[in-house]
């Protein structure tokens, strides 16, 4: 088993702010800065790829994976990425066998899959008090586990990300083009489907089903006003994302404040894309 405790105590050190002083701030800090650089590399790519109804289609089969949990009495964290994962490859596989476009497959999916949690639910409505956490989120309740789970896809993220991330600009700008220079569109495809839904799965803890797809695109849609090139944008991303989660996990923990983290954090994203807007328009 891994020990955090020298990485909390670190980031308490680094960051001598009274509220970060408690351990289950140390890990709430810690599983943000495992979250947040995955959604900003991610969402750069779903950005490009034009798939951000995909990241709201996996964020809402929360529900049905989590209600599956309950009722078969395994673990949420096991049965949330499990059918997530199943959900982001059936979209996939539909849409490349399908005639129908991108937003269509997704909106089908996206229905029956909600549908299905919804019906789940409504054979057991004592399950719907264990799904309110899922809903609005809470990474004050991240725990080791959790740590690890966040530590092991970030890892398969960023070896993902420096492997394919040309590669996938390329898929988005013509995959028939790509595929005839030899890039293997259908294996670049499958895996990034697959580590979106895990990444949109798990960031469910920082912000809930009803924000993950802003921690996704607000930083990746900021990035567009301040870079120059695809590469910048990738950067750019990853400092409005990381800079947005510590910034609104210490002002929800702030007396005159008390406000949600998830919340918070997309607001702080907000206020990164006003300014972009507002440089890109005194650049032009």
């Amino acid at each position: 088993m891994i020990d955090f405790s020298p990485i909390h105590d670190l980031l308490g050190r680094l960051l001598p702010f009274e509220c970060l002083q408690a351990r289950f701030m140390q890990q709430a800090l810690l599983g943000l800065l495992l979250i947040a650089p995955m959604a900003a590399a991610m969402g750069v790519q779903v950005v490009n790829l034009r798939m951000a109804f995909f990241a709201d289609a996996i964020s809402h089969s929360a529900f049905a994976g989590v209600a599956l949990g309950l009722i078969l009495a395994v673990g949420p964290q096991w049965t949330m990425p499990l059918f997530g994962l199943l959900v982001g490859l059936a979209i996939m596989a539909l849409q490349r066998r399908s005639t129908l476009s991108t937003d269509a497959v997704i909106g089908v999916v996206f229905a029956a899959v909600v549908a299905f949690g919804l019906a789940i639910v409504s054979r057991q409505p004592n399950i719907a008090r264990d799904l309110q956490r899922f809903l609005y989120g809470d990474i004050l309740t991240i725990g080791d586990h959790g740590i690890r789970s966040l530590a092991a896809l970030f890892v398969a993220v960023f070896v993902f990300q420096i492997w394919g991330y040309n590669r996938l600009l390329y898929i988005g700008l013509n995959p028939v083009v790509a595929q005839t220079h030899g890039v293997q569109v259908t294996t670049y495809q499958y895996a990034f489907a697959g580590l979106t839904a895990l990444v949109v799965i798990f960031s469910i803890w920082a912000v809930g089903v009803l924000l993950v797809t802003a921690l996704l695109i607000v930083p990746a849609a900021a990035a567009r006003g301040f870079a120059r090139s695809a590469g910048s944008t990738f950067w750019w991303a990853m400092l409005v994302s990381v800079t947005s989660a510590v910034a609104g996990l210490l002002i929800s923990a702030q007396p005159w404040a008390r406000t949600a983290t998830g919340p918070t954090i997309i607001l702080c994203a907000f206020g990164w894309f006003l300014v972009s807007q507002l440089y890109a328009a005194l650049r032009q």
